[in-house]
């Protein structure tokens, strides 16, 4: 008798055990026995996946292993514009030009002038060009930023204001593709429009201009307010040489333009009375010009 139980207890531990082990084929940590009501006892919740499985290893397709714009279209590359012998000397053609006028601020930008002029066209609805230094747009680029978040159009100044016919033509190409990368990392874009210090150009400009995508702008009225010949003087000149598809001229930067600062305050509004819109030059129009 004592055998024969000794015999039956051993079959009945060993099927105990048996089954223990076939449960272990389930997720680490789960009890052999399930819970009340078929819930999994202690220990974490299974992997998403059959239920009471670990969730099977799929072979990683090949497109995954590549690049997402692998397989995309190419963009094509944006058309550069036809090199020049000489700038664009006044507002290029486009819509109605009988009453359209630019106006234009070199050298900047400066934190003591250039916000004040932004102030004065801001409380008049109005936008105008900035062609920026480079040395100067990169101590100000709150101001770049500022610029083409209210709609001005920012242009290429080059970097130190060089006299351009005396550079080497790497030395002018470092100038002008400083200018530009500093500009398109402040505000994303790099200049469409290169303007040469004191109007001096030459064949290297209009090239290396070209090949950075920008339209050489001169201008046709000079308010020669970098003279500081007062505030007075300054708004007759603009105003005296307003007209249609006019290309104002004055600065933000480059000494001392509190006169500037003022005199903008006064022929802007003249301007305006006398039916002038201030607008802008486009891409467009200067292809044909």
């Amino acid at each position: 008798m004592l055998l024969r139980t000794a015999v039956l207890l051993g079959v009945a531990a060993a099927g105990l055990i048996t089954t223990g082990n076939g449960n272990e084929a389930g997720p680490p940590g789960t009890s052999g026995a399930p819970g009340a009501g078929g819930a999994p006892g202690p220990g974490p919740h299974p992997a998403a996946g059959a239920p009471g499985s670990l969730p099977q290893t799929r072979p990683e397709k090949s497109y995954r292993l590549r690049p997402m714009t692998a397989d995309a279209p190419a963009r094509p590359a944006a058309a550069k514009p036809a090199v020049r012998t000489r700038p664009i000397l006044q507002l290029p053609a486009d819509g109605d030009t009988h009453s359209s006028m630019v106006l234009s601020f070199d050298d900047g930008p400066d934190p003591r002038y250039t916000p004040a002029i932004l102030d004065t066209l801001g409380h008049y609805g109005v936008r105008a060009m900035f062609f920026v230094c480079g040395e100067m747009a990169a101590e100000n680029r709150d101001l770049l930023r500022r610029m083409a978040a209210e709609g001005h159009v920012i242009g290429n100044h080059t970097w130190t204001h060089p006299l351009i016919p005396k550079l080497s033509r790497p030395a002018l190409a470092a100038e002008i593709g400083r200018t530009s990368e500093v500009v398109q990392q402040a505000v994303g874009e790099a200049p469409q429009w290169f303007r040469a210090p004191y109007g001096a150009w030459n064949r290297a400009a209009f090239e290396i201009g070209a090949e950075l995508g920008m339209e050489p702008l001169a201008w046709t009225v000079d308010s020669l307010d970098w003279e500081e010949p007062g505030v007075t003087t300054i708004v007759s000149r603009v105003l005296h040489g307003a007209g249609p598809r006019a290309i104002i001229l004055s600065h933000d930067a480059g000494g001392n333009r509190t006169q500037s600062v003022r005199a903008i305050a006064s022929y802007l509004p003249q301007l305006l009375a006398r039916g002038y819109r201030m607008t802008l030059p486009t891409l467009s129009a200067a292809a044909s010009h």
